[in-house]
């Protein structure tokens, strides 16, 4: 196996293709490309496990509503494969649309029927069949519920995961086996040197990379790629700036704008009109090696006739013991040991529903580590002194036949937020332990964001009393600060994709618009963000990236 670790200093190496980050994008690129007879190098700032050093790295400071979380973004070797839930969605027709009514909305420059063939690609990577996202095979699903919910504005907006998710590092790490495959590993990137060649065009000469020993050392490639992560490749290209004084691809001020999230939070309550013991299609669901719900989005035709953004809700049933801390402490040690649910999980015969919402891996817990002696002591007393609600969830996880009657739901928020030119990443002055400048973001949902979601609240309520489910309480109008604001760890735009160098920093094949051997190949280049959990878009664009750099 090509992994090398503890490079000396003052080292150099060439390759065809250098890729920076170890994450989906990356290594469904490299993977993409290994029979492409080219020599490849990825450059992953971590290595397989974290560490103090890499994690210190992550630190990014916000001055906006959204605060972003560290664990967020992960150097290590499969970037946030190692963290993330897997939940994935296509994008929506409608995100790819120039909507005017959205403030600095060119669209994306091609459609969603140019990314089906890469979305059906990238499936074997983690993800469901991409028809599977049109409902196709999810009729068992839908007829396990009790009711049938069938609303005329309202959408479903299906999410699948692969059940476990793919630790992308781990999974595609065999493709270092191969002849001129390279793995580079503790290879943080500082900046990239770019040059002035013979035809006056700026390139990209080498990467500068350091290791956690402070060893400096160059790779030179024909072609570089950055993979690092939405927030991390907008950094690389600010900070390398040794021709170009605002950074790479920032000659109309570009790098950095725009940035979007999902930002995410649970209000508004339901009360069903008559109690519901089983809905798995939209409570969520585990089946045979798949975990998945359905949201809830307004239709396009509404979104366009009142000017909307495309966000989402789900539904979250409550239990005796939701929000529970002894339950919540106890799940997230399941999680931990996984071991074990992941036995149990491939003995179930049936469907299984969800017993609680952090079955799921989204929850709005403040990020802190959980690890070390002191949080195990800490979460084992909170079982401790929770054992009644901690036996009731356990007996009705173990005995599912046991059904429970769910009286209330809470509705679980996604928002779209559109691109603004304030909303925008920089370079703080506080610098890091290599040197380098770190991460300041000031990222903020604007009047359309919070209106949409107020809107699809009010249409929702409006549809469910027509067919007698329930009546929707929520004030989220007159919420002040606002309430959904937690970061999905979502981060997209700051480089993104567009065919006019004065309104977007890479073309549609992902180059730079004024670095003839330079590539970007992650969420930053998203033109909007729809409501869908990126990766699998992100994996699709990595996908179709290899096809162009194989020409």
């Amino acid at each position: 196996m090509s992994v090398k670790k503890d490079v000396l200093e003052g080292s150099e190496f060439y390759y065809d293709i250098c890729i920076i980050g170890s994450g989906p994008a990356g290594m469904v690129l490299v993977s993409e490309l290994v029979d492409s007879r080219k020599s490849i190098c990825v450059l992953e700032s971590g290595i397989e496990r974290p560490t103090a050093y890499g994690n210190a790295l992550r630190k990014v400071e916000s001055l906006g509503e959204i605060k972003i979380k560290p664990s967020s973004r992960e150097r290590v070797l499969g970037g946030a494969s190692t963290t993330w839930g897997g939940g994935s969605a296509p994008m929506d027709e409608i995100d790819f649309y120039r909507r005017s009514y959205l403030s600095h909305s060119f669209g994306w420059p091609f459609g969603l029927s140019e990314m089906v063939p890469f979305y059906k690609r990238a499936s074997i990577y983690g993800f469901p069949k991409f028809e599977m996202f049109n409902d196709v095979g999810l009729e068992e699903i839908r007829k396990a519920g009790d009711v049938m919910v069938s609303l005329n504005r309202i959408e479903e907006k299906i999410f699948i995961a692969v059940d476990p998710p793919w630790n992308f590092g781990e999974k595609l790490r065999y493709v270092f086996d191969k002849p001129k495959i390279d793995l580079y590993m503790d290879a943080t990137v500082l900046d990239l040197t770019s040059k002035i060649n013979s035809d006056r065009e700026k390139y990209v000469a080498w990467a500068n990379v350091v290791s956690s020993k402070n060893a400096k050392w160059k790779i030179k490639a024909k072609i570089f790629v950055i993979a690092a992560g939405g927030l991390e490749s907008v950094r690389l290209l600010l900070l390398s700036d040794n021709l170009s004084p605002n950074g790479l691809g920032n000659n109309h001020d570009q790098v950095g704008r725009y940035l979007m999230n999902h930002p995410k939070g649970s209000f508004g309550t339901l009360r069903l009109n008559r109690p519901i013991k089983k809905l798995p299609y939209f409570f969520g669901y585990f089946n045979r090696g798949f975990a998945g719900y359905s949201g809830l989005r307004l239709s396009r035709d509404t979104q366009n006739s009142l000017g909307l953004g495309n966000s989402y809700i789900r539904f979250e049933p409550v239990f005796p013991w939701t929000d529970n801390s002894g339950v919540f402490a106890f799940l997230t040690i399941v999680k931990k040991v996984k071991i074990f649910i992941n036995l149990w999980k491939k003995n179930q015969k049936k469907i299984v529903h969800l017993r609680d919402y952090n079955e799921t891996p989204d929850d709005d817990k403040n990020d802190k580590t959980s690890s070390g002696s002191i949080w195990w002591l800490i979460a084992f007393f909170r079982i401790l002194i929770n054992i009644n609600s901690v036996a009731n969830y356990v007996f009705h996880r173990l005995f599912p036949s046991r059904d429970l009657s769910i009286k209330t739901i809470r509705l679980r928020n996604f928002m779209e937020m559109e691109p603004r030119w304030e909303n925008r990443m920089t370079l703080s002055s506080n610098i890091d332990s290599n040197g380098k400048r770190r991460i300041l973001v000031n990222i903020n949902t604007s009047p359309l964001d919070r209106k949409s979601l107020v809107v699809l609240h009010k249409i929702f309520n409006e549809e469910i009393k027509k067919i007698d489910l329930g009546i929707l309480e929520s004030n989220l109008e007159n919420e002040n600060p606002w309430p959904i604001n937690f970061d999905a760890s979502h981060h997209l735009g700051g480089t993104r994709m567009g065919d006019d160098p004065k309104t977007s920093v890479v073309n549609k094949d992902l180059r730079v618009h004024d670095v003839s051997n330079l590539y970007i190949s992650s969420g930053s280049v998203f033109p909007t963000s729809g409501c869908a959990n990126p990766t699998y878009t992100i994996c699709a664009l990595s996908v179709r990236l290899a096809d162009t750099l194989k020409k």
